[in-house]
């Protein structure tokens, strides 16, 4: 069986610019070949050193000319033919004994590298892939910290071995351009940007990425001091009309958005809720909720306890109209049970403030959806909740609700403080309702304690249910399957 070959780029130099899978390729080759001059030295192999592993093979591939003159018959191009054809026969014969042979390439393999020459001759024969790498030319404008191009500008790539005319007139009309391979040609290609009318514009960046790193502007350089690894750039026109020094914080009011989390962590938060979050500039909400949200550095967090909604939804909106932009969380959906309706009635001492609200997935939903269907016909909503209405108001809601036949979803059945409230609905739907009704219990849906416990309302345990649950009450047509799922038919008999 033959081996594999991979041209793998490396980057610029910085060896932290090497990606995951050249990395992981580097460590797994038998062989590993890189160019390099008479000299030696290889940026290629000096960025690969880290992955590199003992006992492979190494296979420096000297290039017989670089820049200098050459009295082979052929010429220039004739030596560096004769050497690739070289070094393919060199790397095929251990292609052919089996070996995974890795070829390094500086920058990316297929812009203005090597291993091209030595792709062309071994491709056809072997297998053979291609991994890209960071090229000079992103290296340099990260450098410069200039941008390229952006909307429907485009980027004209030069190699500084043109004539100087044919230089200047590409670089006459570029919107952006980047010339490569300076060195010796570096005193034509300045000559080319002024002939151009574009010196002033340009820039000089040197061994991008390294320890040496230079950028300055290109007028200002020095020609006797150019080395090959170097490049001239013209980024992106946009980027010199742009003045502002920094973002500015707006004037005026801000806005508020009441924001649903969901019934727990991330998986169940919506994208447009993330984008609320992320780019308020404060939260504000009960203590455990907020918790929820994973800290930001630049934003401020606003905590409060869990019985001062009206407060929590003022100090929101005065947040707001000193230029905050709010999110207010709630657990759940914030339009129930929640804080989209203190805010929305504080809101009216605000007028100039904007208030929107963002749904989120209610716990009455994830309930449901674990435990089955049983919400697939009509359903009511309640909370047993006595704190802002009279348990006479309650009992009239149930009732009317049983006696309706609707599934209900009974929000804050009970907590340390109210333990009558869930054993008293219970009793009241016992007076409509079989017995044998399907009820599902569901606690901390989508949390580390989630639990889901279908029993019937006779058999329903008040003891066993605390504030992180949710109860469902079936109706006369909610059925358990075979398999244990709750549904409620889509057609009434």
């Amino acid at each position: 069986m033959v081996g594999r070959l991979y041209g793998v780029g490396v980057g610029p130099g910085d060896p932290e610019l090497v990606t995951v899978k050249a990395a992981r390729l580097i460590g797994a080759a038998d062989v590993v070949a890189y160019h390099s001059a008479r000299h030696g030295r290889s940026i290629a192999r000096a960025a690969a050193a880290p992955y590199l592993r003992d006992g492979q093979i190494a296979e420096q591939l000297v290039y017989p000319v670089t820049t200098e003159t050459t009295d082979h018959p052929g010429g220039y191009q004739g030596a560096l033919d004769d050497f690739y054809a070289d070094c393919a026969a060199r790397l095929a014969a251990h292609l052919d004994a089996g070996r995974t042979v890795v070829v390094l390439s500086e920058g990316d393999p297929l812009f203005y590298g090597s291993y091209m020459h030595l792709h062309k001759r071994l491709a056809p024969h072997y297998p053979a892939e291609v991994v890209p790498g960071v090229t000079s030319l992103s290296a340099a404008s990260a450098a410069a910290g200039r941008p390229l191009v952006e909307r429907e500008e485009t980027l004209t790539v030069l190699p500084g071995t043109l004539s100087g005319d044919e230089l200047a007139n590409r670089l006459r009309t570029a919107d952006a351009a980047a010339v490569l391979k300076l060195g010796r040609t570096f005193p034509k290609v300045r000559q080319a940007f002024e002939d151009a009318g574009r010196l002033s514009e340009a820039w000089y960046v040197e061994r991008a990425t390294t320890g040496r790193e230079r950028v300055v502007p290109l007028a200002d350089v020095d020609p006797a001091d150019v080395p090959y690894m170097a490049l001239a750039l013209l980024t992106s026109p946009a980027c010199e009309s742009f003045t502002a020094a920094q973002p500015a914080r707006p004037e005026g009011p801000g806005s508020v958005t009441v924001v649903g989390l969901g019934p727990a962590g991330r998986p169940w938060l919506t994208p447009e809720a993330q984008d609320v979050l992320s780019s308020a500039t404060d939260l504000v909400g009960y203590g455990p909720y907020l918790d929820r949200v994973p800290p930001n550095a630049r934003q401020r967090r606003h905590a409060t306890g869990n019985r001062v909604e009206d407060d929590r939804a003022r100090h929101a909106l005065q947040l707001a109209r000193d230029g905050a932009r709010v999110a207010v969380v709630s657990s759940g959906d914030p339009g129930v049970f929640a804080m989209a309706t203190a805010v929305l009635e504080a809101a009216d001492d605000f007028a100039d403030v904007p208030v929107r609200v963002v749904p989120g997935l209610t716990a009455a939903q994830a309930v449901a959806a674990r435990a089955g269907a049983p919400l697939g016909h009509d359903f009511c909503v309640l909370s047993l909740s006595d704190l802002l209405k009279p348990w006479e108001v309650i009992a009239r809601r149930l009732t009317a609700a049983a006696s309706a036949d609707l599934v209900l979803a009974l929000y804050n059945p009970s907590s340390s403080r109210r333990r009558h409230q869930l054993a008293a609905a219970r009793d009241l739907l016992l007076e409509h309702r079989s017995p044998e009704t399907p009820v599902v219990v569901g606690r901390d849906v989508g949390g580390p304690d989630e639990s889901v416990t279908v029993t019937t309302l006779g058999k329903l345990d008040p003891d066993q249910v605390d504030m992180r649950c949710l109860v469902i009450v079936g109706s006369s047509t909610t059925r358990v399957t075979e398999r244990g799922a709750v549904h409620t038919p889509r057609r009434y008999p």
